[in-house]
């Protein structure tokens, strides 16, 4: 699974030139050498991010952060046969008209994953995977999203994520609430990878399978099969409003990447119009989530301060915190508790030794044994509506916890009518709570991937030490063998029984839970 190599023209933004059917048309003769170029057969060329340069202008003038968007009518997508990307990038740079023009690698799913589906049959009825899940658990070991589910908006209601990347199962057993299906691009034919992505955060609160940390959101899909990945951005990013996430699951070969595998590939704002998109995304007020990449590489490392050939003059690597930043939070790879499914990859929240790390890096999730939907590794058969994995990894595995940790905290701000996280506040939060990461012999917490996400710590930084503030609508199925539910309350009770899920509802604005 992947894209394909891409050739990205920026314009000289003084001399600007309209697209037509026939070509390029301006008042200015230099853009004749351009009109030539793309006359010869199987090239063609169209603004990156709308159907018209004038219709980018008008979309990026209302922005709030208009400023730091204002050159996005000046990227366009070339479109031309593989084997001539490169040459053609070399005879565009040649031009007046033409500021930049650069090949990009094709992207990929930040992923380690090459799990087989297990030829036993699924039994009649899906097990409980759910205690498997341990990433749903209380901190250190897990982000507490089942604290999160105790409370009104706990699940993410209100709140909608895009997943961008390229192949999805919306057919599968645990994904049939709340999705919204492909709504940019076209399904890739391996579903795999973004059915293992959803069913993190999405999975179905049913009693069967998984359970996704804010089931309740309202999730789509936006694929890069057909469509430059900066555009599909762009695109995704109208299809949300302030407060909800945007999710990344997309890395490439960065400089020095060694050609074996996903060594050297990095996250994908390196790239001049991908910043654009992402920042385009983050001045609309939604929180973008990156994988940082399985590359293995120091995102501080110098070498990411030298531009790709054909990058315009005004760009800066992102990676350095001194420049000017997309807004994404960027999410690296944390080893799970030991002994999580009987195996051992080093200290809890250590860096795993193939995820990229840095001071620009984030936050952390778990990079291995994550339990979800697809692949089939721990149920498999001939039906793939029916798959499950125990081992889903990479920092593909890692940025979906942390969307479901972000959309958790957004419905219960929501649900309380509070303000909702902006992508500043949301990255501050991120950095400032959670479970510190841990040494490992050969990967020191000085190669920095952050805190693992604390669902509980954040709310309580939010609405202070005690959740009094919040509803008190407890969820009764928390996966514990006791379950108990005391509290202090007058006023009315409300109990809502649907398939294997009770909640308990109460009124007054004065009760307070003790326990669970």
């Amino acid at each position: 699974m992947g894209g394909k190599r891409e050739l990205i023209l920026l314009r000289e933004p003084t001399v600007p030139f309209d697209l037509t059917r026939s070509g390029v048309r301006s008042m200015l003769p230099s853009t004749s050498g351009l009109a030539k170029l793309l006359a010869e057969p199987g090239i063609s060329i169209q603004p990156l991010f709308g159907n018209t340069e004038a219709r980018v202008r008008t979309r990026t003038a209302t922005l709030p952060n208009s400023a730091s968007v204002s050159s996005m009518d000046t990227f366009y997508h070339v479109d031309g046969p593989e084997e001539k990307l490169d040459e053609l990038a070399e005879r565009l740079r040649e031009l007046d008209e033409v500021a930049a023009a650069y090949v990009k690698p094709a992207g990929e799913p930040p992923e380690l994953n090459d799990m087989q589906p297990s030829p036993n049959e699924a039994p009649a009825a899906t097990p409980d995977f759910s205690l498997r899940q341990i990433y749903l658990d209380a901190a250190p070991a897990g982000i507490d999203a089942r604290y999160a589910w105790r409370f009104l908006g706990g699940r993410g209601e209100g709140i909608r994520i895009i997943d961008c990347e390229w192949g999805w199962n919306f057919t599968h057993e645990d994904l049939g609430r709340n999705q919204g299906g492909v709504v940019i691009g076209t399904n890739h034919p391996d579903t795999n990878h973004g059915t293992a992505v959803l069913g993190e955060f999405s999975g179905d609160d049913n009693g069967f399978g998984i359970i996704g940390i804010c089931s309740d959101a309202i999730v789509s899909a936006a694929s890069f099969l057909t469509l430059p990945t900066a555009s599909v951005i762009r695109q995704a990013a109208d299809r949300l409003t302030a407060g909800d996430v945007l999710l990344l699951e997309i890395h490439r070969s960065g400089p020095g990447a060694s050609g074996a595998g996903q060594d050297g590939y990095i996250a994908i704002e390196w790239w001049p119009d991908d910043f654009a998109a992402i920042q385009y995304a983050v001045a609309r007020g939604i929180i973008v989530v990156e994988a940082a990449g399985n590359g293995a590489r120091n995102l501080d490392d110098g070498i990411y301060n030298i531009p790709s050939p054909g990058f315009p003059a005004s760009w800066s690597n992102p990676f350095n915190l001194a420049n000017p930043q997309s807004g994404a939070i960027l999410v690296g790879a944390g080893a799970p508790p030991p002994g999580t499914h009987g195996r051992d990859h080093g200290p809890d929240r250590s860096r795993l030794g193939f995820s990229n790390h840095g001071q620009r890096v984030d936050v952390q999730g778990w990079g291995r044994e994550v339990t979800t939907a697809g692949y089939g590794d721990l149920q498999g058969g001939s039906d793939s509506n029916l798959w499950y994995t125990d081992t889903f990894s990479g920092t593909s595995s890692a940025s979906p916890i942390v969307v479901g940790a972000l959309a958790s905290v957004q419905g219960i701000l929501r649900a309380n009518g509070r303000a909702l996280l902006n992508p500043a506040t949301a990255t501050q939060l991120l950095r400032t709570t959670g479970t510190p990461q841990q040494d490992a012999v050969g990967r020191p917490r000085t190669e920095r991937i952050g805190n693992r996400p604390d669902i509980k710590e954040m709310i309580d930084n939010l609405f202070g030490t005690t959740p009094q503030p919040l509803p008190s609508k407890r969820d009764i199925n928390t996966g514990e063998s006791d379950r108990r539910l005391e509290m202090n309350l007058s006023g009315k009770i409300t109990i809502n029984v649907r398939s294997n899920d009770v909640t308990v509802n109460v009124v007054d604005e004065k009760s307070k839970p003790t326990s669970a």
